[in-house]
């Protein structure tokens, strides 16, 4: 696939990821409320999932807490730089899958750090349970990224690119 076509293929998975994060998280923040203090968010779906209102100060799954402004300045530029990077990896990309993969990647990178920016913090709202077992409460950008990296391991093992594989060279026995 020319690279001009992979950057498009990206670029549009990444507008996509951000486009649907944004429009989801403001329905919930401004459309049902949630971002309205001193009330309990909590909208059961299914006897397995809720939506729930939980701002996330840290990266992924809470690690690391930003506690302040320095803390998500730093972890904001982080991502901010991770964006840079995939922005360039997918300019070279020549195959479908990892431009999939890299604009999924980007587009939930960039829909986090626009909380980030305007809340100081990432909106989370989808928590699934079953059994006496939580997930962690996460977000479509959230899923996105963990979507983007499970398509790059795939493209990892599944590449094509015409490059010497193990199973291709015949084993050497040495006596």
């Amino acid at each position: 696939m020319k690279a001009m076509t992979t950057l498009r293929l990206g670029g549009a998975v990444a507008l996509a990821a951000l486009l649907a994060d944004q429009v989801f998280k403001n329905f919930l923040l401004y459309g049902l409320g949630f971002i309205q203090q001193g009330r309990l968010h909590r909208i059961e779906v299914l006897p397995f999932f809720d939506l729930v209102m939980v701002w996330n100060r840290g990266v992924s799954y809470g690690l690391f807490p930003a506690e302040g402004l320095l803390g998500t300045v730093l972890i904001t530029l982080f991502q901010l730089s991770a964006v840079a990077l995939m922005s360039w990896l997918l300019v070279k990309a020549d195959r479908p899958l990892l431009a999939v993969s890299l604009g999924l990647l980007i587009g939930g990178a960039l829909g986090n750090v626009i909380d980030r920016i305007l809340y100081g913090a990432v909106a989370d709202f989808f928590h699934f349970y079953a059994r006496g077992f939580d997930w962690y409460v996460f977000n479509i950008a959230d899923a996105a990224i963990t979507i983007g990296v499970v398509v790059l391991i795939v493209d990892a093992v599944v590449r094509s690119d015409g490059k010497s594989k193990r199973s291709d060279r015949e084993p050497v026995i040495r006596e």
